[in-house]
């Protein structure tokens, strides 16, 4: 398999992880790409030019990281880090998704600071700062715990650490020790040393 990456990418981030946490790393090339400069190989199976890209077993583009998580959540070793069906199911994907949340504001933060100043939007760029605290609020009053390892905790785990990365000047500690202590416990892990964003 193929997985097209970047490394500060937190998303791709989530799926190195999974990957790692599943004992794949022998059956999965990283490949780091250049999104921006639409990277050729990576424009061939992703339309949008978007990483994490993964080119399965049977040679299908995975496109979404959620998408490629459960794919190798599914071949992996190892206990499921999403449950098959029912209420857990549901619980895990909403921490998922509340962590994907804060990450798409964050992003799009970085995105506009990129832009030259005079192009920026200060209302937006509000707006999504006001959205992504939202997002780990709610994460926070879900206290997810590192014992219970699974791909809702692992993505809030993620998603403080690239924050603290890309968004140096923001608080997010503050007011929020379940997140803190989430932190300091998952960065311990393995799979979270050998693949901190740089």
């Amino acid at each position: 398999m193929k997985l097209y990456i970047t490394t500060p990418s937190p998303f791709a981030r989530k799926v190195r992880i999974v990957a790692r946490e599943k004992g794949l790393t022998d059956r999965i090339e990283e490949i780091a790409v250049d999104p921006y400069a639409n990277a050729p190989e990576l424009l061939a199976t992703n339309p949008v030019v978007q990483v994490p890209t993964l080119i399965a077993e049977d040679g299908l583009p995975l496109t979404d990281s959620p998408v490629i998580c459960e794919y190798l959540d599914a071949i992996g070793a190892g206990a499921r880090l999403l449950p098959a069906e029912g209420a857990e199911r549901l619980r895990v994907k909403r921490l998922e998704t509340l962590a994907n949340a804060a990450l798409e504001m964050g992003v799009k933060l970085v995105l506009e600071k990129r832009r030259p100043e005079h192009e920026r939007s200060p209302s937006w760029m509000e707006r999504w700062t006001f959205n992504m605290g939202r997002a780990l609020d709610a994460l926070e009053a879900a206290a997810p715990d590192a014992e219970d390892f699974n791909m809702g905790v692992l993505s809030a785990g993620i998603v403080v650490s690239w924050i603290s990365f890309r968004h140096p000047d923001y608080d997010w500690k503050a007011g929020r020790p379940h997140l803190v202590a989430l932190q300091a416990a998952l960065e311990q892990r393995p799979s979270f040393q050998a693949t901190a964003p740089v």
